[in-house]
């Protein structure tokens, strides 16, 4: 099976609740948000989310509230 890649805008487009493409460039500078893949050095090297990164990186992010006593 081929692992699904996302660039940054498909990423942006698909799961609007990760933000927009700057949000997640952001995200990236911060060290904070999904792993990624960058296909070279400095600026000119592509990013590229994979799907399964993504889909961990909101599980991790998913609180479950304790129920109400």
């Amino acid at each position: 099976m081929a692992e699904d890649f996302l660039s940054p805008r498909d990423v942006a487009d698909q799961y609007p609740v990760l933000g927009s493409v700057h949000a997640l460039a952001e995200r990236r500078w911060r060290g904070d948000g999904p792993t990624y893949i960058k296909t070279g050095k400095g600026r000119s090297g592509r990013v590229f989310y994979s799907r399964a990164a993504i889909e961990q990186f909101l599980n991790d992010c998913t609180v479950t509230p304790r129920s109400a006593a």
